[in-house]
């Protein structure tokens, strides 16, 4: 079993910056690729970015790419999600979650190739 836990949410400007944490527990963290997503009030949940196991490859939506910058320490078991240049629109509740498949050299969007799920942390941008 494998569990997930982000920190790093909060209140922040516009502008401002904030960097998500998730730590990792169980399963060999750094066999699997991590992915972020997101989703608002009233909305469905909406891949933001991922990286594959080894860190080689990473993947953004449009909209948060030259702001978002994903990173993973697999001796710390844990992945980033650094947030720079917010906007109101990037409110939101933040999930951090682990590929399905072990070795996978590439980022899916589809949140159905991912299997274990964070509780979530809330991030909203005040403008």
């Amino acid at each position: 079993q494998v569990q997930l836990v982000e920190s790093g949410g909060g209140l922040v400007q516009a502008g401002g910056s904030l960097r998500l944490s998730c730590a990792a527990s169980g399963q060999l963290f750094s066999n699997f690729g991590m992915g972020w997503f997101r989703q608002a009030p009233g909305k469905e949940r909406e891949f933001v970015t991922g990286i594959t196991w080894d860190g080689g490859t990473t993947s953004y939506r449009d909209g948060v790419k030259g702001r978002f910058t994903i990173s993973r320490d697999n001796g710390k078991n844990t992945v980033y999600l650094q947030m720079n240049s917010l906007k109101s629109e990037d409110t939101a509740a933040y999930y951090c979650t682990q590929y399905r498949n072990a070795y996978s050299n590439y980022v899916p969007r589809d949140q159905f190739e991912y299997h274990y799920w964070g509780q979530g942390t809330q991030v909203t941008v005040s403008s």
